[in-house]
């Protein structure tokens, strides 16, 4: 390590690349184009930052660490590098796109202490978002592309589905950060869609029918549901009420999210059946 280099720090769960050729690598498959917008989410020391600015002429970078902000400043100036000092998740990615004037692209080796509710945050701002190059904890991007009915395959795997397209590109070793974490990671990259993926993917209702079924994934739709639909009401979509939550397709859940939305506003048609067993 550069002896004026800060140290990682814990309380933000820093873990510094440094291996060249994984940053190549990384690099390679965002292809960078001069006249992109670049997000950079915590770049740490700026071993990635190093490597976009040889594609592109400038970027933007958040990063929470007052340290490494001074250490980034004495590296880059202001003229290449526009430094963010926050959480990263406190960024209005669709503000700062407006003010650029086009999507932009975010990439990041993304804390493992926050990196699940900062992926959220991002695609919280899909439609600001070209796309998104990220390294993951391998196990949270095995989740994002788990099917159904695995052990991975959860809330994190049905959210992702209805706003983007994840596809896991490699595996990163520990050896590629200093110091090296006890997991394995991988660069993962997530295209938002456009339009709606299925139906229902993009009602108000489909994060509760989603939080809802896992939250109690062990019961069946028909209990774990209760507060949302009636069994009748689950088997009026063609689902099976005794069905569990690892058993449906995202588009089912789209299915489900459709029936609350009418239901909610047309509460006249809610069934009066029997309560579910």
């Amino acid at each position: 390590m550069d002896k004026h280099e800060p140290a990682a720090r814990k309380r933000y769960g820093q873990h510094f690349l440094h291996d060249p050729a994984v940053l190549a690598r990384m690099v390679a498959s965002v292809e960078p184009a001069p006249d992109d917008r670049l997000l950079e989410i915590g770049p740490g020391t700026g071993a990635l930052t190093q490597t976009l600015l040889e594609r592109v002429p400038r970027l933007h970078a958040v990063e929470i660490d007052r340290r490494l902000v001074a250490h980034l400043r004495s590296l880059y100036g202001t003229n290449r590098l526009a430094l963010l000092e926050c959480d990263a998740r406190d960024v209005d990615i669709t503000a700062l796109a407006n003010h650029l004037g086009q999507r932009v692209r975010v990439v990041g080796n993304l804390p493992y202490n926050i990196s699940t509710p900062l992926l959220f945050h991002c695609l919280g701002h899909a439609a600001a978002i070209q796309d998104l190059h990220v390294l993951l904890q391998r196990e949270v991007v095995l989740r994002m592309i788990a099917r159904p009915s695995t052990p991975e395959y959860g809330r994190l795997t049905v959210t992702v589905a209805s706003c983007a397209k994840a596809e896991s590109l490699f595996e990163v070793g520990p050896g590629a950060f200093r110091p090296p974490p006890e997991v394995r990671s991988r660069w993962v990259r997530l295209v938002p869609y456009r339009s709606e993926p299925f139906p229902g993917a993009w009602d108000q209702a489909f994060a509760d029918v989603v939080a809802a079924a896992f939250q109690k994934r062990r019961k069946t739709l028909a209990n774990a549901l209760r507060p949302l639909l009636l069994k009748e009401e689950i088997q009026a979509v063609g689902l099976d009420p005794q069905l569990r939550a690892e058993n449906l397709t995202p588009p089912d859940y789209g299915k489900l999210a459709r029936a609350i939305s009418f239901l909610r506003t047309h509460p006249e048609h809610k069934m009066r059946g029997s309560e579910p067993s």
